[in-house]
């Protein structure tokens, strides 16, 4: 399975669980995964991170190398299947202009074109305020994990020298 990250796997891994500054064993852990091509993001995902301005965005720029790919023209031929979704559900206008527009859009357009799994913190809601992505994923039949269970699943051990538990 490939997996397809949201910003907030890498914005929350940042602020929270695995810090640059002390955790840098999962940092690592996603460029080796990425060379072995089981872990991706997409360039929208990139430009919500640059927007931060902050180590992370250095990092991206540092070790994001073939981590974000671009938009091709498969996704781009998922488009309308994603917005002829998210236009037929009981969304408010806004919520659907605004999906229309954010990366959440082109990351479920990118899963669909290429039979990724997405990995987000987000969590189905019922509002029909905004669009999360797990609601477009079970709507569209894709995939999707959290971090914690993403880690899970490829077993990854981040573990201080060399000892087991």
């Amino acid at each position: 399975m490939t997996y397809l990250l949201d910003a907030n796997v890498f914005i929350q891994a940042k602020n929270l669980h695995y810090g640059l500054d002390f955790c840098p064993a999962f940092w690592k852990w996603l460029v080796d995964n990425n060379a072995a091509d089981r872990v991706f993001s997409i360039d929208k995902v990139a430009d919500e991170i640059a927007a931060g301005a902050d180590e992370l965005t250095d990092w991206m720029r540092e070790h994001g190398n073939g981590l974000f790919v671009k938009t091709d023209a498969s996704v781009a031929e998922q488009f309308g299947t994603v917005a002829t979704w998210a236009t037929g559900q009981q969304y408010e206008p806004t919520a659907i202009n605004t999906f229309l527009q954010v990366a959440d859009f082109y990351l479920i357009a990118h899963a669909l074109a290429n039979n990724h799994m997405i990995v987000t913190h987000e969590v189905p809601a019922n509002s029909t305020k905004r669009i999360k992505i797990p609601n477009a994923c079970i709507g569209l039949g894709v995939q999707f994990v959290t971090p914690y269970e993403m880690l899970r699943r490829e077993r990854a051990r981040f573990v201080l020298g060399g000892g087991s538990i």
